[in-house]
């Protein structure tokens, strides 16, 4: 959808042979919708931290957005899903998005309250797909995403809703996402530990990984170890926790057990190319 509304005629048997690493594949990075969006010739970069501002600015100027949101469709049900942005309006108050899982799928009013709580799930992740020549625009709009000012303000604006939602788990969850960006990783370890006694959904770690980098880079190893092993008995195929578990178990030297762990993340997933890393890296004993 988005890729069609920059005028690049795409289908979607081609993008689940690009994206999908098996059929039991629960999820798909940001970085890898990028890496598709890049390989047919348009250009995206994964941003965090937006605001509705910014949304607007970009879909005024003819540029789709796609967000990464929360999503309940059934109750208690909860997941991480994409929407596509194209468009607003400000007297209703709302965004209007493309949806693949509501149909009729294209005009869905997203009410920016609603969204925004959502938005939030995901530290107000943000893709804006565009050609090349609105390069310049998309920058003007949203700065670049070489600028290192613009993970600091991430940081500042996480801080800021946490503080102001000192109960709101994912608020908090994002303070930890943005300060492993800058590598402040023991803070980082505070702020989960924050969102985690405020319980996040279940299927949380299944999206985002920021609490695995924390938790080594704090050298919390046996915290990596649990995180991992929960979402492993809730389903078994999810390459980011058996490579997590891997450098948990490589940290403290149990490299038999690591070598075995990354092998079971390429086996979720054999295009993984962080498990091959470690694994070449790893002691033989």
């Amino acid at each position: 959808m988005a890729l069609s509304a920059i005028g690049k005629a795409e289908t979607q048997p081609a993008a689940v042979a690009f994206l999908k690493t098996s059929p039991e594949d629960k999820n798909v990075n940001p970085n890898e919708l990028v890496d598709y969006i890049r390989s047919r010739g348009a250009l995206s970069e994964w941003r965090t931290g937006g605001d509705l501002m910014t949304l607007k600015r970009l879909v005024a100027a003819g540029i789709p957005v796609m967000v990464e949101v929360g999503f309940e469709y059934d109750p208690g049900d909860w997941m991480g899903h994409y929407r596509l942005i194209v468009g607003y309006d400000d007297p209703a108050g709302r965004f209007i998005a493309f949806d693949s899982y509501q149909a009729p799928g294209q005009n869905v009013p997203q009410p920016y309250g609603a969204f925004d709580a959502n938005w939030r799930a995901f530290n107000r992740t943000f893709l804006p797909v565009y050609l090349p020549s609105q390069a310049a625009e998309v920058t003007a709009i949203a700065g670049s995403p070489d600028d290192p000012s613009l993970l600091d303000r991430a940081v500042a604006r996480a801080v800021e809703d946490a503080e102001a939602n000192p109960t709101i788990a994912f608020a908090w969850f994002n303070v930890g996402t943005s300060l492993v960006a800058v590598n402040r990783h023991d803070e980082a370890a505070a702020a989960f530990d924050t969102a985690r006694r405020l319980k996040l959904p279940w299927r949380m770690l299944w999206y985002q990984f920021a609490p695995f980098e924390a938790y080594l880079g704090a050298g919390r190893n046996q915290d990596v170890l649990t995180l991992a092993d929960t979402n492993i008995a809730q389903f078994s195929q999810l390459e980011e926790s058996h490579y997590y578990r891997g450098r948990a178990l490589q940290a403290l030297g149990r490299y038999a057990e690591a070598r075995a762990a990354y092998g079971l993340a390429l086996r979720a997933n054999g295009r993984f190319i962080p498990a091959y890393h470690f694994l070449s890296v790893l002691p033989k004993s």
